[in-house]
């Protein structure tokens, strides 16, 4: 849910995101301003998460802080779980939230601006029923003084976001599909907190190092596992796909092995302590890690049948590590020296010129992740150490510049991930006492206002898929009615001519009748029971060869049919079941997944 301030008189939107280290754009964005300097004493703003803890000095009182941040006395003492009579100690760190947790509507309001000014949009589209959702509202109808919770929807963004966590007791790999807030979990029992997906460039499959620290290679297509190689230590363990999602590199003591995830062949080209070994784009070259004659760390690149193996820097300093290479292979990234101090550095890989990145205050920086499009790098940076870490959401150009900070973490550090348009990244946060993180969070460049994504249990890693794939599939088959097709592989099984989730559902049938297709569609559209409303749609098509017709719901259907639509196609030849001989084939399903499996049925 969000947070909202109330303006004070002498305020502006400067002084209220400094009190609360935010970048002024977010604090613009969250309440899409059009005029910064123009808001007004008593105007309820919407706060980003931001630094959100202070450390008492002495003689500071409950009252004090309350007056010197504007928000009420009840929501630090209940943000900290204080006890009558409400002492606070110099030295102790006071956690001092932006606000209350609701909105007070105002004359004039309605749910459809509330939700517009607030950014509770899914799609482009003002998500109000969400709002009435949370807020257990029977109609729109709302009244000046009531309290809304607003929270965050889900952006609709294309492509899905797989994470580690163990929301559901032990760790294992979810997907997030921000088109619709589904969570999904895709293992059962397989992962660890050191796991970290990794997509293949396809969006088909994930390689992750699992329990025992053993590699799983997990096929999204026919949900299939395979287990092709176990380490010493699953800690850190770097995985990169080639170009064509057929193989994989990864580095053991003895070298870079590459493992084709088709032939279950593995080769083994001879570097001993290599690290972060990475695809070139031409899928003929590899990038990695590892130390020269000297023993000093440097970056090297070699063919992929073992020759040609070529230093890229000149090193002189400490190790080199997580090194990222760019996605058009012309540009990497590493840290250096280690975790204490941690900077990052950009190499052009023709010239082999380093230029240091500027980063946080605190020479923290880690995580270093290019954007798919190769032209910038986004990065945490720990910040505030003296009030118990949190860390700086920080995107540079592809040699430093135009360094800006995004957002902030909660966390010490946190890993990044960005959406397949290079627009949006998304990171962790929720950490508690510098213990793991609880959330996941984006936030859209253009129009930086932070989002929460997933809320619950520890989360350790996150990436988001390099094509934007709406959902995972399942393929659906039924003998009996002679048909295949695809649906949300989040549905679950209710019979077998039913399936259904939490964002829709299908149902299949059969139809007798010797009639053409225009009357059977038109004779199920107008069903006297309305079954579809008043005023259905009907739609005629082909599906393959085949005469089909889809029915799409009028305004006033009935509630409980759930957003009910339908497809009817006659069959290429008429099945029979028990004893009767049906002519069509109709598939019943939410409006919002009916064509997306009509584009997908086949008959057996």
């Amino acid at each position: 849910m969000q947070l909202f301030y109330t303006v004070r008189p002498g305020d502006t939107l400067y002084q209220i995101a400094r009190r609360w280290e935010l970048p002024l754009e977010t604090l613009i964005a969250a309440n899409n301003l059009t005029s910064p300097n123009s808001i007004f004493v008593g105007q309820q703003l919407s706060v980003p998460p931001g630094v959100d803890v202070i450390r008492v000095k002495p003689g500071d009182t409950v009252n004090q802080i309350s007056q010197n941040f504007g928000v009420p006395a009840s929501v630090i003492i209940q943000a900290n779980e204080l006890q009558p009579p409400y002492v606070i100690q110099a030295g102790q760190l006071l956690k001092v939230p932006p606000g209350i947790p609701y909105y007070v509507v105002q004359p004039g309001d309605n749910l459809f601006q509330i939700a517009r000014g607030f950014n509770v949009i899914t799609g482009g589209n003002s998500n109000f029923e969400l709002i009435m959702k949370v807020n257990n509202l029977s109609s729109t109808v709302i009244s000046p003084g009531m309290k809304l919770i607003i929270p965050y929807a889900p952006p609709g963004d294309r492509g899905v976001i797989a994470y580690t966590s163990n929301r559901n007791g032990s760790y294992d790999i979810w997907i997030y599909n921000p088109s619709n807030g589904v969570n999904q979990q895709i293992t059962n029992g397989l992962a660890e907190s050191y796991s970290s997906p990794f997509w293949s460039p396809d969006s088909t499959k994930i390689a992750f190092v699992g329990k025992k620290a053993i590699l799983h290679i997990l096929n999204l297509v026919d949900n299939s596992i395979a287990q092709i190689d176990q380490f010493a230590d699953g800690l850190g363990v770097f995985l990169d796909w080639s170009p064509n999602s057929q193989e994989i590199v990864y580095t053991k003591p003895n070298g870079l092995v590459i493992y084709n995830v088709i032939t279950h062949r593995a080769r083994i080209l001879n570097a001993p302590g290599a690290t972060d070994a990475q695809w070139f784009p031409s899928g003929t070259e590899l990038l990695f890690q590892q130390g020269d004659t000297k023993g000093v760390s440097q970056l090297f690149r070699i063919k992929t049948n073992g020759t040609g193996k070529i230093q890229i820097t000149r090193n002189t300093g400490g190790r080199l590590n997580n090194v990222r290479l760019s996605p058009d292979g012309t540009y990497a990234l590493y840290t250096t020296p280690g975790a204490s101090i941690s900077i990052i550095y950009s190499v052009n890989l023709s010239t082999g010129n380093v230029i240091e990145v500027k980063g946080g205050p605190l020479a923290k920086n880690y995580y270093p992740t290019w954007s798919p499009d190769s032209q910038s790098f986004a990065f945490s940076a720990t910040a505030f150490e003296n009030l118990g870490y949190f860390s700086q959401i920080r995107t540079a150009g592809r040699q430093g510049m135009n360094e800006v900070t995004r957002a902030i973490s909660n966390c010490f550090a946190t890993p990044v991930s960005w959406s397949p348009d290079s627009r949006k990244i998304a990171y962790l946060s929720g950490c508690k006492q510098q213990g793991s993180s609880s959330e996941i969070w984006l936030v859209d460049l253009t129009h930086p206002v932070p989002i929460q994504l997933v809320e619950g249990g520890s989360i350790t890693a996150l990436q988001w898929s390099p094509l934007p794939v709406t959902s995972l599939k399942k393929t659906y088959s039924n003998s009996v009615y002679k048909v295949r097709f695809q649906y949300p592989s989040h549905w679950q099984r209710v019979n077998d001519e039913r399936y259904e989730g939490e964002d829709g559902f299908f149902q299949i049938s059969a139809i007798a009748s010797d009639q053409s297709i225009e009357v059977v569609c038109q004779n199920e559209a107008f069903h006297q029971l309305n079954p579809y409303g008043t005023k259905p749609r009907i739609q005629h098509t082909r599906i393959g060869s085949q005469p089909a017709c889809l029915i799409f719901p009028s305004q006033d259907q009935p509630a409980e049919m759930n957003n009910q639509a339908a497809l009817i196609v006659r069959y290429p030849t008429p099945v029979v079941i028990e004893g009767t001989e049906y002519q069509y084939f109709i598939l019943w399903a939410d409006q919002n997944h009916i064509i997306e499996m009509s584009t997908s049925l086949t008959f057996q």
